[in-house]
């Protein structure tokens, strides 16, 4: 947007070669390995120890007065070779010979008063200027040379047919260094040279412009002159010269660089060249003496399109600036760029002017400049950057009777916008408008062209984007990088926007539905945040990873954690956080869903297995335990009253009493029965426990009416809890009838286990087989009848 339309659409033939050479020594330089750079480093010699895959080898600046065949013949692949500002005095190309590909050899800046002719064919830029030739080193193997495209000479004389053995090849360049150069007085030198597209001629920077030579060249495009220093005397020479070179229709580009001159002089060349076939006329470094007065000037039909001076020193302290401005303002060519220059102003034309492209970069221009002008109607692109304007008001006001105008550039100022200075109003055609490095805020975007298309709002201070802004329903390109933004836009007032620059501001939680309200977005640059990655980052990271890298420029290198700390430098697309410890609600209906299927769980566990039951007779068996251990010393010593405790369902009594109990104490077997042997006063908790622990063994009647009895179950259960107690073993089951494994409820769990692990004796209905059923009671007996005698007989003599 800021640069000047010729650089764009004809840009100087010596640039464009000057480009072309710098590409070369760049393409090879990205590669380190075979680029060189030795330059600045007081060498007195070419080093030894270079790789031979060198390719470019600079060695400029330095001390060496000599070059050796051995110094570079190693070097087979060397393209490009610098060695200007050197000692070097003479020189053989002879040594050149095994350097087969070189292309580029600049020895400008050198002692060189003689060179050999056998060179190399394959050198396309060969500079050997400011030396200290006498005349024109040129001799006719350059002829050979078919590839050469610069040649670079110096010479303290010139002969018309010095170059007649390069007449035949096509140079785009030509440099003739000519500070040296003098001529007899009253003595006129000519020189031809046939083809080339660009000539350069460098004069001696601190004399008056005195060259008596003619010069001609055919088909020059290109013409640039450095070093030019002129009075209101010498002005002539300088035009009488300037003649000879633009005889043809052909020059479109004419440059002065280095250019000392009064303005009666300056005027003159001006007139002098505005009816000649030049089209771009470039002036850089001007200074302008002795004084500045209105001087006649006839803007008759010209070639010119455009003019261009960049940086100006006006030694002229005491002048009229409206002939200064005056001068500039009426000129009818369609581009003028004024820049680096001491002007605080510029006119107004008096009449319709033909300025299509207007640059006044870096001047110290007020709010002032081109107000109510309505002379610029075919205006296009104007810009102002780097001056002293402060209101954007004033500046919307400067285009609005430009009606033409499509780019304006105001960057680098010190603009800012108060709205309380009013509505803005703005030219109706501006398209690109770039207000970047201002000082302006939030309320800009109440003042903006309604048709802006490209908007450069960069490096401002701008913190937030307002809701309620005028619609910028045009708008394609957006640059807000570099200012204190919190949140992406939203497209709400940008709907057709398609680029937006957002890098280098404050956002930390960028909104997730940025891409849903901008649809249209093709490009986005919203690297070097500093990124919160937290949970709100989510979302956004997962929308972002999902658009193509070619819109979202800078990913994933640019976007990275900037806090927590834990997560700081950590690339975005490599943060992970998972959506329960994100999503609050999610996580409570987590917690909640977890609880209730625990407490269920439980719940029918608890229902399943009789829960509440089993800790009843768990506190029960704990408050026995521990009252026995509350009682004298000589109750609390434990002997085993009887052989065995019976447990049986009253229902089965009959039985019990009938058979099971006769056949026992016949066999002098003392058996315990609860309706017997329990103590009055002690609850039936704590008999049964009493009872168990006295008993060696414990037996269990198991019947379908045993599993009915809620007794029963305290016996099994308080009778089970002491095997693992005691660590013996001390159960006898007797099954009395079957008992299906779907009758035991759920919670006589260890009824049905120890049905399960444990061998039970199973009471026979055939009278032939008791007798096998009662060897088996018995044999449950017999090992410890003796310890039982022993203990009653040690209890008696206590007695």
């Amino acid at each position: 947007m800021t640069k000047d339309k010729e650089s764009i659409t004809r840009s100087f033939c010596f640039v464009y070669i000057l480009t072309l050479i710098v590409g070369t020594i760049i393409q090879f330089s990205d590669e380190s390995e075979f680029a060189v750079d030795m330059s600045k480093m007081k060498l007195t010699h070419v080093p030894k120890d270079l790789s031979p895959k060198t390719k470019v080898l600079d060695i400029s600046q330095n001390y060496i007065s000599k070059l050796h065949i051995s110094d570079i013949s190693y070097l087979l692949r060397l393209e490009v070779l610098t060695l200007s500002y050197n000692r070097l005095q003479c020189l053989d190309f002879s040594i050149f010979k095994f350097n087969q590909d070189l292309e580029y050899l600049d020895l400008s800046h050198n002692q060189l008063q003689k060179t050999s002719c056998h060179l190399i064919r394959s050198v396309k830029h060969l500079d050997l200027s400011f030396n200290d030739f006498d005349v024109l080193p040129i001799c006719k193997e350059f002829g050979n040379l078919t590839q050469l495209n610069f040649l670079g000479l110096s010479g303290t004389r010139l002969r018309q047919l010095d170059l007649l053995p390069i007449a035949h090849l096509h140079l785009s360049h030509i440099l003739l260094d000519l500070e040296g150069y003098y001529a007899k007085e009253s003595e006129t030198e000519s020189l031809q040279i046939l083809n080339t597209k660009t000539l350069h001629l460098v004069f001696h920077p601190n004399q008056l412009f005195s060259v008596q030579v003619n010069i001609s060249v055919n088909s020059l495009r290109c013409l640039q002159l450095t070093n030019i220093k002129l009075n209101n005397d010498n002005c002539q020479i300088l035009i009488k010269f300037l003649s000879e070179l633009i005889r043809g229709p052909t020059l479109l580009n004419f440059t002065l660089k280095h250019v000392e001159t009064t303005w009666k002089c300056l005027v003159r060349v001006f007139q002098f060249l505005w009816p000649k076939p030049v089209e771009y006329l470039n002036i850089y470094n001007l200074i302008i003496v002795e004084s500045i007065d209105e001087e006649d000037f006839t803007y008759s039909k010209t070639a010119l399109k455009a003019l261009k001076i960049e940086h100006v020193t006006n030694r002229v302290f005491i002048y009229s600036q409206t002939v200064l401005y005056t001068f500039f303002s009426e000129m009818n060519i369609m581009m003028l760029t004024l820049s680096d220059t001491p002007f605080i102003h510029m006119l107004c034309p008096q009449t319709s002017s033909t300025f299509k492209f207007l640059n006044f970069t870096q001047n110290v221009f007020t709010d002032s400049v081109f107000q109510n002008c309505s002379k610029l109607v075919r205006l296009e692109t104007l810009i102002l950057q780097k001056n002293k304007l402060k209101g954007l008001y004033n500046i919307g006001l400067m285009t609005k009777h430009m009606t033409s105008l499509k780019t304006l550039d105001v960057s680098w100022n010190s603009l800012e916008y108060d709205r309380h200075d009013g509505n803005c109003t703005w030219g109706g055609s501006i398209a690109v408008l770039n207000l970047s490095s201002n000082i302006l805020t939030d309320s800009v975007f109440r003042c903006l062209p309604p048709k802006v298309k490209v908007l450069d709002l960069y490096d401002n201070r701008i913190r937030s984007i307002p809701k309620l802004i005028m619609k910028l329903e045009a708008l394609q390109e957006l640059n807000v990088a570099s200012n204190s933004l919190a949140h992406l836009p939203d497209c709400g007032a940008f709907s057709s926007l398609s680029v937006l620059i957002i890098d280098h501001n404050s956002i930390s939680n960028p909104s997730a539905d940025f891409f849903h309200s901008c649809q249209k977005i093709r490009s986005i640059r919203a690297g070097n945040n500093p990124f919160q990655c937290t949970c709100e980052l989510r979302e956004f990271i997962q929308n972002i990873g999902q658009v193509s890298s070619e819109v979202v420029e800078g990913w994933p290198d640019s976007y990275k954690c900037d806090n927590p700390e834990s997560y700081k430098g950590t690339p975005l697309k490599d943060f992970r956080v998972s959506q329960l410890s994100c999503n609050i609600a999610l996580l409570l209906v987590t917690i909640g869903v977890t609880v209730l299927v625990l407490t269920v769980t439980v719940t029918a566990l608890c229902m399943y297995f009789d829960l509440p039951w089993y800790l009843r007779m768990v506190c029960q068996w704990t408050q026995t335990r521990h009252r026995a251990r509350n009682l004298p010393l000589e109750e609390l010593q434990r002997t085993l009253q009887f052989h065995a405790f019976i447990s049986y369902s009253e229902h089965d009594s009959a039985w019990v009493k009938n058979e099971l109990v006769p056949y026992l104490e016949k066999e002098d077997l003392r058996i315990c029965l609860h309706e017997r042997n329990f103590v009055p006063g002690k609850s039936i908790v704590e008999n049964i426990i009493n009872c168990i622990e006295k008993s060696y063994k414990s037996i269990f009647v198991l019947s379908p009416n045993f599993v009915q009895s809620e007794w029963c179950h305290y016996e099994l259960y308080f009778a089970h809890h002491n095997l693992f107690h005691e660590g013996s073993n001390n159960l006898i089951l007797i099954l009395l009838e079957p008992i299906p494994q779907n009758c035991i409820p759920s919670k006589y769990h260890k009824l049905k286990a120890l049905m399960t692990q444990r061998t039970y004796l199973e009471w026979p209905k055939e009278k032939s087989k008791h007798g096998l059923f009662w060897a088996n009671i018995r044999a449950a007996f017999n090992m410890k009848l003796t310890l039982i005698a022993e203990n009653n007989n040690a209890e008696t003599l206590k007695k």
